[in-house]
């Protein structure tokens, strides 16, 4: 999913007048458990790609939204009137609103039975499969994927209703979701070159997500062996599961959960809707501030202030993010550190102004400056002295040393960013001649590339008229 831009020309898949309504869990269904079948896909080994292709996952093949909207329905999923969706191009749906919706509006109710919640499913599955699932879950943990696992029983979820095509009761929803990706899982391998330190990092992350999935689902005794072995299938069920469930609140999730036509909200840096499990497992979506007509509503898919983070993972570039991380790879990450404000969310560089947060000034004097002083009688303590005042709160002692050490400190951070604005060239300069129907994902790479750029220039003249004409001229967030 990607960012929300005005267009003149919207499809329109739904249409109505805005009022509140109030759940109701008896509007009949169907079975949303998919049985194991004697002679069906789940342990045949000779399934062949035509008897798959009720679901074509080639990235350029259409979504098809059409039918969703009914499915969900008889399925019990109800939605406040004035809801739409929309595209701008047909690839990209999300919804807005078409009148105005108070705050605190039950916009969306869907019914535990059809949400995929990887607890659930993962009894599910290990009741169709003769301990291949089992199996593959203790793998996965063994190589180091404990924090996958719930995302894994999900992503076997999507390959068994898959190879179900038409007879999943699932199918309309799978044949609605995207195809065509820009993130990290459908990066080219040149592509990878041309990344910074941080989103190349955030990116192998997810790759070797993927590669933890394939190397254990040779283990799965209810998907084909065919479908094993389609990289194609396997990236897109990836990408269905890493890009639309929700996660548990600490993100690491013993609980993931999918959400059909709840995972139709795209990400904003302000939000305003919001998503809760209730005790029984039902997802409900509700308004978390006053939404006008003809306005987008957004979720959170992450911090605002870690863009390379969506992009790695979400395949978009959040421009209306108002700062992003300082980009240092190279701090440890001790408990000292992290205690002086090492983190992502906090160690920011502002994109429109080129102010530095204050985190980022006192991690560089405890973790480089002070870090680094020749000791002496004058010089051993100072290290100590600023991490004891920083946890006590003495701002006195705290503000009296970071005045002491300004200049080199804000040397340190200068130094930092005419080294990445170097690096930065560089890797554009990799980009040059180079085929972009071969490597489609570069352009998104570059236009996130420029705006990291944009936004340390900011930094670097800041320092550099610090550096030039006094204190006076640097500001700090």
């Amino acid at each position: 999913m990607r960012i929300f831009q005005a267009a003149s020309s919207i499809v329109i898949l739904t249409s109505s007048s805005a009022g509140a309504f109030a759940p109701t869990i008896s509007v009949p269904r169907p079975s949303f458990t998919t049985k194991k079948s004697s002679t069906s896909y789940y342990t045949s080994s000779s399934t062949s790609s035509s008897s798959l292709a009720a679901i074509t996952t080639d990235e350029n093949s259409p979504r098809n939204l059409e039918p969703l909207d009914g499915w969900a329905t008889n399925a019990g999923v109800q939605k406040v009137e004035g809801l739409q969706l929309y595209s701008e191009d047909g690839l990209d749906y999300q919804y807005f609103a078409a009148a105005d919706i108070p705050t605190g509006t039950t916009i969306m109710y869907i019914p535990a039975g059809v949400c995929l919640s990887s607890s659930t499913v993962e009894a599910e599955l290990k009741s169709i499969s003769s301990g291949g699932v089992a199996t593959a879950i203790d793998k996965l943990d063994r190589i180091g994927g404990r924090n996958s696992i719930a995302d894994f029983i999900l992503f076997i979820k999507i390959l068994v209703e898959y190879e179900a095509g038409e007879n999943s009761p699932y199918f309309p929803w799978l044949d609605s979701l995207p195809r065509l990706y820009f993130n990290s899982i459908s990066m080219t391998d040149f592509c990878y070159e041309c990344l910074p330190p941080l989103v190349f990092s955030l990116s192998r992350l997810e790759k070797v997500k993927l590669d933890n999935f394939k190397q254990v689902i040779g283990n799965v005794d209810i998907i084909s062996d065919y479908t094993k072995s389609n990289m194609e299938v396997l990236k897109w069920a990836f990408n269905a599961v890493y890009t639309r469930a929700y996660a548990d609140k600490q993100g690491q999730g013993s609980e993931v959960t999918l959400t059909p036509l709840g995972d139709m909200f795209n990400h904003g840096t302000a939000t305003n809707v919001e998503v809760y499990f209730d005790e029984g497992g039902n997802a409900m979506v509700y308004t978390t501030a006053d939404v006008a007509a003809n306005s987008p509503l957004h979720i959170s898919y992450g911090c605002p202030t870690n863009p390379s983070f969506l992009f790695a993972r979400y395949g978009f570039l959040d421009e209306s993010s108002p700062a992003t991380f300082c980009k240092m790879m190279d701090i440890p990450k001790t408990p000292e550190n992290i205690n002086m404000g090492m983190d992502f969310s906090k160690m920011l560089f502002y994109h429109d102004t080129g102010d530095i947060s204050q985190e980022v000034m006192d991690v560089v004097l405890y973790a480089k400056v002070l870090a680094n002083l020749k000791s002496s009688p004058e010089n051993d303590g100072y290290k100590q002295a600023f991490y004891d005042a920083h946890m006590n709160g003495d701002q006195q002692t705290k503000a009296m040393i970071s005045e002491q050490f300004k200049y080199e400190t804000l040397c340190e951070i200068k130094k930092h960013v005419d080294t990445f604005l170097e690096a930065l060239e560089a890797l554009e300069k990799k980009s040059y001649g180079k085929d972009m129907n071969e490597h489609s994902r570069l352009p998104l790479i570059l236009r996130h590339n420029e705006f990291v750029k944009q936004t340390f220039l900011k930094v670097q003249m800041n320092l550099a008229q610090y550096t030039g004409d006094g204190a006076s001229q640097m500001q700090y967030a």
